[in-house]
C-alpha cells in the first residue's frame, strides 16, 4: 500500500510529492484526449458551463464531433454511471479533442487561449495525472500511472519537477492556494525521506 498524507479532508498519494512528472506532448500527442473507455470526468458545475459555452466550443469542433454532440449530449454518463464525462467520439477520443498533425489538443482550452471564454477546460483534464475521486467524509487525490504517459516521467525526473508541482495552477483551482502551499510544507519535510 502507498504512503498517505492527509490535509482537511484530503488524503494524498505521498507519490503526488515524490515522483517526477512533466508532459511531454512531442512523445505523448496527446493521447490522453484519444484514449481510455470513457471521457474526462465533469464536476456537476461544469455541466451547465459547457452548455453555456458551447455555441463557442462549436465553431472549434470538426463535423463529426457535432454530430456525436448533437446525438449523445454534450456530456454523458460514464460506463458505471458513477459520474459525468464528455462524450466519446467512435467510442475512442473525447468529443471536445481536435487535432493539431497528428497532436491531439482541447477544443475548450483552445478557445479559452483565444480570449473567447473563460472557462479554461474541465478541471479532471487540467490536473492529469492527479485523480480526485469523493468518498463519504474524505476526498481521495493521487497520482494516476497511465502507460500511455511515459514520456512524461524522464522528463519530469530530467528536470526535477515533482507531480503536484507540474500541476501547481490546476491544483489551486480545484482546492485553492492554502492548500496547495500545504502540499509544498510537505513536500519539504519529506524531502528528507528515501
Amino acid at each position: 500500500m502507498s504512503e498517505m498524507l492527509q490535509i482537511n479532508d484530503k488524503v494524498i498519494g505521498l507519490s503526488l510529492l515524490n515522483e517526477r512528472f512533466v508532459c511531454d506532448l512531442g512523445r505523448c500527442r496527446g493521447a490522453c484526449c484519444v484514449k481510455g473507455d470513457a471521457g474526462a470526468p465533469l464536476l456537476e458545475e461544469e455541466l451547465m458551463v459547457l452548455e453555456d459555452i458551447y455555441a463557442v466550443i462549436r465553431t472549434y469542433l470538426r463535423p463529426e464531433a457535432v454530430d456525436a454532440i448533437d446525438r449523445q449530449g454534450k456530456h454523458v454518463r460514464d460506463p458505471d454511471d458513477d459520474e459525468a464525462v464528455t462524450p466519446l467520439l467512435n467510442e475512442k477520443e473525447c468529443v471536445y479533442a481536435v487535432f493539431d498533425g497528428d497532436i491531439a489538443r482541447c477544443a475548450i482550452e483552445k478557445a479559452w487561449s483565444d480570449g473567447k471564454i473563460s472557462f479554461r477546460k474541465p478541471v479532471s483534464c487540467h490536473l492529469y495525472p492527479i485523480r480526485v475521486k469523493e468518498y463519504a467524509g474524505f476526498t481521495a487525490v493521487n497520482y494516476d500511472r497511465w502507460p500511455i504517459c511515459k514520456p512524461a516521467i524522464p522528463n519530469g525526473q530530467k528536470l526535477n519537477v515533482p507531480v503536484f508541482v507540474f500541476c501547481r495552477e490546476s491544483v489551486i483551482r480545484r482546492f485553492g492556494k492554502d492548500f496547495y502551499r500545504e502540499l509544498e510544507i510537505a513536500a519539504e519535510s519529506f524531502s528528507g525521506k528515501p
